[in-house]
């Protein structure tokens, strides 16, 4: 009796299919002697597709996760926003809008000394109520602390069954190295997570409040600023509007300091010292 053709030209396919559940099964059914070994089947079943790509690289995310530690993703101290515990609403306020963030640590009379965690949300009822007597410490979150070289995968399973999404980090001396949130960790498994306030747009330098008040990044480059109001500002001398603060300034200023420059009334919303971050911007009435 003649073979089949079409159950011969099968036969390779199947085989091939076979060989790598089998050894999946095995690689389940009795102990893997190694992770590399799992990874290697893992991708096998990719390169079969039978795992997504998406699926693997999730995978290896999770497998890498595990021999992480904070220090490796932890945001430094040098960038971390931080709020005074003596800020009322609306010394908060720019900075919370500028960032974007949800959860700001406290601090006191250093960057050590931290007293507890500030969920924007929570600013909401008192600044719509108009509460005067404005106390930020009956308002604040435990901070969570912990060291530089806790793993990851235990700190994701602490931020889960504990509900809490930030964390300070102390380094061996007990001074706050920086900070991590559970969004640095998801991304390490499954990468960089984008949301609403992750806007590359052009005009993200500039937020327009009403038609003779302005909120803008004091990063907004020269050009852009030129072109949104038609302004006439050198872009040869300063790449930023905040350059050309500096320069008319003559010294950093600092919070609600103005400055008029080519009729354009600028007062500073935040500055640290370093550098101004926010600005509020009246422009000259139209001609």
């Amino acid at each position: 009796m003649s073979e089949d053709p079409s159950s011969s030209q099968l036969q390779p396919s199947r085989t091939s299919e076979k060989s790598w559940i089998d050894k999946l099964f095995n690689a389940f059914s009795a102990e893997p002697k190694s992770r590399k070994e799992l990874l290697d089947i893992i991708k096998e079943a990719a390169e079969n597709k039978v795992v997504d790509p998406q699926a693997l690289e999730i995978i290896e995310g999770a497998l890498d996760v595990a021999d992480q530690q904070v220090r490796e993703v932890m945001i430094p101290r040098s960038q971390m926003i931080l709020v005074s515990i003596d800020d009322q609403p609306k010394e908060l306020l720019p900075k919370i809008i500028e960032s974007g963030h949800s959860r700001f640590p406290v601090i006191g009379e250093s960057t050590d000394d931290v007293r507890g965690i500030l969920l924007a949300k929570d600013l909401l009822p008192l600044i719509l109520d108009g509460q005067e007597n404005f106390t930020l410490a009956n308002i604040l979150r435990p901070a969570t602390i912990i060291p530089e070289s806790k793993r990851l995968n235990i700190l994701l399973r602490e931020f889960r069954e504990n509900r809490y999404h930030m964390a300070l980090v102390i380094d061996e001396y007990g001074g706050i190295s920086g900070l991590v949130t559970i969004e640095d960790i998801l991304e390490e498994i499954v990468g960089e997570i984008e949301d609403e306030t992750d806007d590359n747009a052009d005009d993200a330098y500039i937020r327009k409040v009403s038609d003779s008040d302005y909120i803008i990044k004091a990063l907004t480059p020269v050009e852009d600023f030129n072109e949104y109001f038609g302004a006439g500002f050198n872009e040869d001398e300063f790449g930023t509007i905040g350059g050309i603060l500096m320069g008319s300034f003559g010294h950093l200023p600092e919070r609600n300091e103005t400055a008029s420059v080519d009729g354009y009334q600028f007062r500073v919303l935040y500055a640290d010292n370093r550098q101004i971050h926010l600005l509020r911007l009246t422009p000259p009435e139209p001609k």
